[in-house]
């Protein structure tokens, strides 16, 4: 299982001004490519799942690493994501293709991986910060916290970044 705090960065001001604010604690910057998978009359939607082909590109736009991933019966509640999940590294030529492009800056803040993304869809783009940990409420508090202090404006994330994609519109 899976569980993420997830809030939507409300527009590029406030994306820039959350990474210049965690630059002192920046550890790497990832370019990650999705592409996702269904059949034509959407199987796997209708059960709640989607599988997913990550690829990671180093700066010189080479594929360093290719992930896929079955997500299932997702669910997203004022900005706690739990999803179960199942993930295998895969071969490095499967994954050449994309579906749309991810910009992830992560950053140690606080003992606490923080994951501030840039998604570029052929529709717009979007930006949300992510957190993975096994106590969601106390680093939601923790995020939201820091973040009002800051001046950066956010919403809880009502959609995972595939339904995002799949409804070809932001939210």
């Amino acid at each position: 299982m899976e569980v993420e705090v997830k809030l939507r960065l409300l527009d590029a001001e406030n994306h820039s001004l959350l990474k210049e604010i965690l630059s002192p604690f920046h550890l790497k910057k990832l370019n990650q490519k999705n592409v996702f998978y269904d059949s034509a009359n959407g199987v796997l939607a209708s059960q709640r799942a989607v599988l997913r082909l990550r690829s990671f590109n180093n700066n010189n736009d080479e594929t360093t690493r290719c992930v896929l991933s079955l997500k299932a019966k997702p669910v997203l509640i004022n900005g706690v994501s739990r999803v179960e999940e199942d993930e295998e590294e895969i071969e490095l030529l499967i994954g050449k293709e994309c579906g749309f492009e991810n910009v992830r800056e992560v950053y140690d803040w606080r003992g606490l991986k923080l994951e501030v993304d840039e998604s570029k869809f052929s529709f717009g783009v979007c930006y949300e910060v992510e957190c993975e940990n096994d106590d969601p409420e106390r680093v939601k508090r923790e995020l939201e916290g820091f973040l009002k202090e800051n001046g950066i404006d956010y919403k809880y994330s009502e959609m995972s970044k595939f339904a995002i994609f799949r409804a070809g519109k932001l939210p």
